[in-house]
């Protein structure tokens, strides 16, 4: 497995709204149909504007086929007018899971 984990701050006064556009651009696990595994999305307790998303792929080709996709860069450009200045991205090797998987 492989992937990326993103780390951003929303701007202020903009989670919301940055929250719905979200839900409209990313599609589910099931119909996104490009290797995608699953995302998880979280905030910061010390700083609710600060979102870490976490997203897996089944393998590091299936990312990179994401990462060259049209609509991969109008959907990012897209989620930089609610972030204050540039993500952090971090791309992984998923090396082990314990556990159940989240659900809805």
């Amino acid at each position: 497995m492989y992937g990326t984990i993103m780390r951003a701050k929303v701007k202020a006064g903009r989670r919301a709204e940055y929250e719905r556009v979200m839900r409209e651009m990313v599609p589910s696990a099931e119909a996104y149909g490009q290797g995608m595994h699953s995302y998880e999305v979280a905030w910061e307790e010390k700083d609710p504007d600060r979102i870490v998303l976490i997203v897996h792929f089944k393998d590091r080709e299936s990312y990179m086929a994401n990462a060259s996709r049209v609509e991969t860069n109008t959907d990012y450009n897209r989620q930089l007018e609610y972030l204050d200045g540039e993500p952090e991205w971090i791309d992984v090797n998923y090396a082990d899971y314990v556990g159940k998987p989240l659900g809805g």
